[in-house]
């Protein structure tokens, strides 16, 4: 197969929680949708989600102008990864130009996985297979939030993370105190301060959650992602898990940092990809760390379902709300589905939300 055109196209995807932590609030998911045709009248598709409006139209216009220099090109994830290598030498490939790539590279997984009628993770060798879930919440407000705790129970969810960062590390005990009496000692509760806290503060506040007896499976990200020191004196001084890896940019970052944490959990399109998940996942697989996922729900799942170290899926659905058949939880599982990737755009639904 060979590139015949890049189609991107933005949209605000409605969400059926807005996304919250404690320093902002999503409260519908901007993405770029990308499909990729060949020259076989097979399609591949995929999305980036771009956190913020204003990336959206950079996103669009960076991959329609992609198109034009990559028409004609075996429609490969490797010949791509070796063309775009050579363009962006100079320039580098992080920020939106790894994101844009990194979208394109899932979608020609797609499309060679529809080519052959199979789901990308058969490509890897692997069934589809269902993997374990944890529930991905915003900022939990006691009084507030409860509700969205007794779904997750409904929906069989084994594991659930809450976002905070509340001024005191008192308001935040008194937070996680509700969750855990309501989802019990047998299910796994985590907790995400999205790079909140300098290491002193981190180590501060994770000593007082350790003296409350939460039982935390991780902290994620209590420091700026990039802080390597940070996350070393973090790790060394307390005894809870310490989570990150939403953050690190391709494989590179995954080698510089795997030894500064308990768990790795590569954002799928900041680390390159389905071709850069894989190269990050060996490098935590030989330093002994288990690897779950950051959002991309659809993608995630194939990846974890080929990956040998696979911890939990975070499930936070961002694009079901443009899909026909959107990913579905079953007894706290996700089980990928093909052909491809299983993601099929409801066009209906897309020029609703349409970002022009």
């Amino acid at each position: 197969m060979r590139i015949e055109r890049i189609k991107a196209r933005a949209v605000m995807a409605p969400l059926a929680v807005p996304i919250t932590t404690a320093q902002a609030s999503i409260p519908a998911a901007p993405l770029v949708l990308v499909d990729v045709e060949t020259d076989e009248g097979v399609s591949g598709s995929a999305y980036i989600f771009g956190y913020t409006p204003p990336m959206l139209k950079p996103l669009v216009t960076f991959l329609t102008d992609l198109s034009e220099a990559l028409v004609g090109s075996p429609a490969h994830p490797a010949d791509v990864d070796r063309q775009t290598a050579s363009q962006f030498r100079l320039l580098g490939r992080q920020g939106m130009v790894g994101m844009a790539l990194a979208g394109l590279d899932l979608a020609l997984w797609d499309a060679h996985g529809k080519a052959v009628g199979q789901p990308v993770c058969a490509l890897f060798g692997t069934a589809p297979r269902p993997l374990p879930c944890y529930d991905s919440q915003g900022l939990f407000v006691p009084g507030r939030d409860e509700r969205l705790i007794e779904a997750s129970l409904a929906r069989g969810f084994k594991a659930i993370k809450v976002k905070l960062g509340f001024p005191t590390v008192a308001e935040d005990v008194a937070a996680l105190r509700v969750v855990r009496d309501m989802i019990g000692p047998e299910r796994q509760l985590m907790l995400d301060y999205n790079q909140a806290f300098d290491a002193p503060e981190a180590i501060a506040r994770i000593r007082v959650l350790e003296e409350a007896g939460l039982d935390l499976t991780w902290v994620e990200e209590p420091v700026p992602a990039e802080d390597l020191a940070g996350y070393r004196s973090v790790r060394t001084a307390v005894s809870t898990a310490i989570q990150s890896g939403e953050n690190w940019w391709h494989p590179a970052d995954a080698a510089r940092m795997i030894a500064a944490t308990d768990y790795a959990m590569p954002d799928i399109i900041k680390i390159g990809g389905l071709s850069g998940w894989f190269r990050a996942a060996a490098i935590a697989e030989a330093a002994g760390v288990p690897v779950s996922s950051h959002l991309f729900v659809e993608a995630s799942a194939h990846a974890l379902a080929a990956t040998t170290n696979a911890h939990l899926l975070e499930w936070l659905d961002v694009a079901g709300g443009v899909m026909t058949e959107p990913y579905a939880i079953e007894d706290g599982c996700v089980t990928a589905r093909g052909p491809g990737l299983g993601i099929t755009w409801d066009d209906d639904k897309i020029a609703r939300h349409l970002v022009h």
